[in-house]
This record gives C-alpha cells, sequence and structure tokens, in this order.
C-alpha cells in the first residue's frame, strides 16, 4: 500500500473505536501499512494526541485482536495524531491542513452523521484539503428512504466525482431466515 494520509471524521465515535479503529490496526499488523502513512483523528471532542491514542489504544485492547503485543500497539501508535475539528465552522481546519502532506494518497473517512457530510465535503474543499485525487468513505445507512439518499448524493457530488466516493451502507438489504 503506498503511503498515505487517511482522516477519520467522528474518530472518538463509537463506529471508529469498535470497527474502524481496530480494524486499521489489523492492516497495519498485516504489514498494509507503510512507514509514512497517518492516521489523523478528526472529532469535536477536546482532546490532545495522547488522549486519542489512549483511546485508540483502549479500543484495541477491547475490541482488537486477542494476540496483539503491547510493542505492535505502541508502533501503530507513533502512525496517529488528532484535530479537535468543528465540522459546521472554521475551528480546527487549518489545523488539519497543516498536518496533510502532499505526495501521498488523501482518504477521508465520513463516520459521522449523514447530515454532517455535505459540511465536510464543503470544508475539504474550501480549505483545498481534498485534491484531485482524493477519495471519500462514507459509511452509515446512506439516507432512511430513496429521496434522502437522492438527496445526500447531490450534495457530494457538488464536491466530489462520482469515482472519489465509497459507499459503505449496513442497511442496504433485508436478511431472511
Amino acid at each position: 500500500v503506498d503511503p498515505f494520509d487517511l482522516v477519520i471524521f467522528g474518530a472518538t465515535g463509537d463506529l471508529a473505536r469498535r470497527k474502524i479503529l481496530p480494524g486499521l490496526f489489523r492492516r497495519f499488523q498485516s504489514g498494509q501499512m507503510t512507514g509514512d502513512s497517518q492516521i489523523i483523528g478528526a472529532a469535536r471532542s477536546e482532546m490532545d494526541e495522547t488522549g486519542f491514542r489512549d483511546l485508540v489504544r483502549d479500543a484495541i485492547q477491547e475490541f482488537g485482536p486477542k494476540q496483539a503485543t503491547t510493542a505492535e500497539v505502541d508502533e501503530f501508535l507513533q502512525h496517529l495524531s488528532y484535530v479537535p475539528i468543528d465540522a459546521k465552522g472554521t475551528g480546527g481546519w487549518d489545523m488539519l491542513k497543516s498536518k496533510m502532506r502532499r505526495d501521498c494518497v488523501r482518504a477521508f473517512y465520513f463516520s459521522v452523521a449523514p447530515a454532517l457530510f455535505g459540511d465536510l465535503a464543503e470544508r475539504l474543499h474550501g480549505y483545498e484539503i481534498a485534491l484531485d485525487d482524493s477519495r471519500i468513505v462514507v459509511e452509515k445507512p446512506f439516507g432512511k428512504d430513496l429521496a434522502s439518499a437522492r438527496a445526500l448524493n447531490a450534495t457530494l457530488a457538488k464536491h466530489f466525482r462520482e469515482d472519489q466516493i465509497y459507499r459503505i451502507d449496513h442497511y442496504l438489504g433485508k436478511e431472511t431466515v
């Protein structure tokens, strides 16, 4: 995997703690993260990088692989940083921009309420953080019905091309037994 900057919006939330961060740690364990890659947590919670790393350590211990060594976790945590950010305002965006590197893949994971997707997309472009080759991942129920899903798609399309958007929706189908 090429070096990357991955920003996780909603990084202190339940989905990030239970699934996303332990999953990224598993990718790290399997050698799928280069030494130059970085993961930037972004959320409204006021905490510093030490606090965020402690949160991630706890998440890995609770939800991650049981065979994780302290040394592996410590090494993984060195790839992490944190930015308190206001999704609807101006707070934190300049700091986030300063952490981004030009010569690597940029990806943005929207692990937030769908109502914030448009605000995040707008600010990523307004602050010139998202580039032409950047990608976004949106994970949530993608609307509550066809009309709301279309509205979310239209909002994202104002700022990202279709080939830049990756959608994960846990509720797309109904399983029958």
